[in-house]
């Protein structure tokens, strides 16, 4: 089943609106019509504003926020909603990222209940799902990653599973400098794959888009993204220079 790539730039706790803009100025340029990718954008709150105001005349970039409460609103001090979201312009958020895991403490319950009030705001969360080295060298791989799926989709719909996307990110790789290779990414998107399959059908299975997160680069981008179960990247640190981002782009785009 052919599934268009998606690549997605988090940027975490970088760029202020100032420098927002100024990557975004040579990168929307280069990126100026629509792409056989669909590519995404995640600033800071603070720039949110400002990244959307450059992003919106742009048929080929779409806006993300980097988390969302699940309330609608109310007296939660800090906290960010939906409808606030969607002001701004975003079409996607990115939901159970490692960090806000292990850092704030979000488990797959509280992460639930922002996938659903993301979908019901009409818009496409990003679930990221990873384990740690740890995990990985004890044998839990797979019980944490299904885990993790069937505790964040708890109740979410077949007909659902349309508008969101799975991020794979094993901890052991974001921000170090270390990618799983090529054959290990395939092997675990491929079982992230088998994981929706039970939960959902095949159908569903093979539409869903999985990207692969964890100190993608220029040069893995192509080799990467040549196996049959990586439909695109969460991009971190390699996000931060436009040209370095545009080339992980361009990459997709080649493929």
């Amino acid at each position: 089943m052919s599934r268009k790539s998606i690549i997605a730039a988090n940027w975490k706790m970088n760029m202020t609106p100032t420098e927002a803009a100024a990557f975004l100025d040579p990168f929307l340029t280069t990126f100026s019509e629509s792409v056989n990718v669909d590519i995404v954008i995640a600033p800071s709150f603070v720039a949110l504003a400002k990244a959307s105001e450059m992003i919106t005349p742009n048929p080929a970039v779409s806006l993300s926020a980097q988390n969302m409460s699940h309330e609608a609103s109310g007296a939660f001090t800090g906290e960010t909603s939906a409808a606030m979201l969607l002001d701004v312009g975003c079409e996607y958020v990115i939901l159970g990222h490692s960090e806000r895991r292990s850092i704030y403490g979000e488990d797959d319950a509280v992460i639930n209940k922002k996938v659903h009030a993301t979908l019901s705001a009409g818009m496409k969360p990003i679930l990221c799902i990873g384990e740690s080295l740890a995990e990985r060298e004890g044998g839990k791989l797979e019980s944490v990653l299904s885990g993790q799926l069937e505790g964040s989709l708890a109740d979410v719909g077949a007909d659902q599973m349309a508008d969101i996307v799975i991020a794979y990110e094993p901890v052991w790789a974001i921000g170090t400098g270390v990618t799983a290779s090529p054959e290990q990414a395939q092997d675990t998107q491929k079982f992230v794959r088998s994981v929706l399959e039970d939960l959902y059908g095949s159908d569903v299975a093979g539409a869903t888009r999985i990207q692969y997160g964890g100190s993608v680069k220029p040069g893995n981008a192509e080799e990467l993204l040549g196996q049959p179960d990586i439909d695109g990247f969460l991009v971190g640190g390699a996000s931060l220079d436009p040209q370095s981002f545009a080339e992980i782009v361009s990459a997709g785009i080649g493929g």
